[in-house]
């Protein structure tokens, strides 16, 4: 089992763990990289011009001075403001200054999520994937672009693209292959020990056979014959299919946050 990850489920709060849920998540935030990225302290101010909206919020760490908590909030406003965008912060039990939630409750902000934090040995995953062709790139191929931005919908190819130039030679690639047509897609970023899985998606005509799993477990194989013993991705508690897809594969939750958000100035 790789060092610090779960054997089962654990709660965020206790001991070490902390750290762990902390260097992972600052981890999927490089991996994610916002356009515009300004620190206060330990908070990440991120505002996003690309597709995943979640990579425009506060990453809100540590704990903060009484007297210095509105003071910062009222800062990352203004910082959203400058972009014409809603402020909303990343939030997690243990890791997040424990006063944050309530006061952001009380400014208005309307709570979202949940979402999970889960962790995997990458040699167990690679052992997790059904047979079927999986190609793997160093760059996102013009047909791995489209796949992904219909599969999700996000804010188009080019927005995509902006966002993982600021990743280029960390980033790697696999494209479920079908007939010659691209019926999934996922992206692993190596940093540190770790692999961050992202854009993990399948085409509704292929689900149900197997090509998520082959996906993840070409992933993980890569990751590690690259040293990356570990692996993490984050996702929706209402995502059903997606957390089959992970449980199957041996993931396990470290830690549940939310989002508290409020609309543009």
């Amino acid at each position: 089992m790789v060092e610090g990850t779960p054997s089962g489920n654990q709660v965020a709060g206790q001991g070490h763990d902390l750290d762990l849920i902390r260097g992972l998540q600052e981890r999927a935030a490089r991996a994610q990289p916002a356009e515009h990225v300004e620190r206060i302290g330990d908070w990440w101010l991120r505002d996003t011009g690309g597709p995943s909206w979640w990579t425009g919020t506060v990453l809100a760490h540590g704990a903060v001075e009484p007297a210095e908590l509105a003071e910062r909030i009222e800062a990352a406003e203004r910082f959203y403001d400058r972009f014409q965008a809603g402020t909303a912060f990343q939030l997690t039990p243990g890791v997040a200054d424990p006063r944050l939630d309530d006061v952001l409750a009380e400014r208005g902000y309307l709570a979202s999520g949940p979402l999970s934090l889960m962790t995997a040995c990458a040699a167990a995953v690679a052992q997790s994937g059904a047979g079927g062709e999986v190609r793997i790139d160093a760059a996102p191929s013009r047909s791995w672009l489209e796949a992904r931005n219909a599969i999700d919908r996000h804010d188009g190819v080019a927005a995509e693209e902006r966002m993982l130039s600021r990743v280029a030679g960390r980033s790697v690639y696999a494209s479920a292959v079908d007939r010659g047509e691209v019926v999934g897609v996922g992206r692993a970023v190596l940093d540190d020990g770790w692999a961050g899985v992202f854009g993990m998606a399948t085409l509704p005509r292929a689900r149900g056979r197997g090509v998520g799993r082959r996906v993840l477990a070409a992933l993980a194989g890569l990751a590690a014959d690259s040293a990356a013993a570990g692996l993490y991705l984050q996702v929706e508690r209402d995502n059903g299919a997606a957390l089959g897809l992970y449980d199957g594969a041996g993931f396990a939750e470290l830690a549940r946050y939310h989002y508290r958000a409020r609309p543009p100035s």
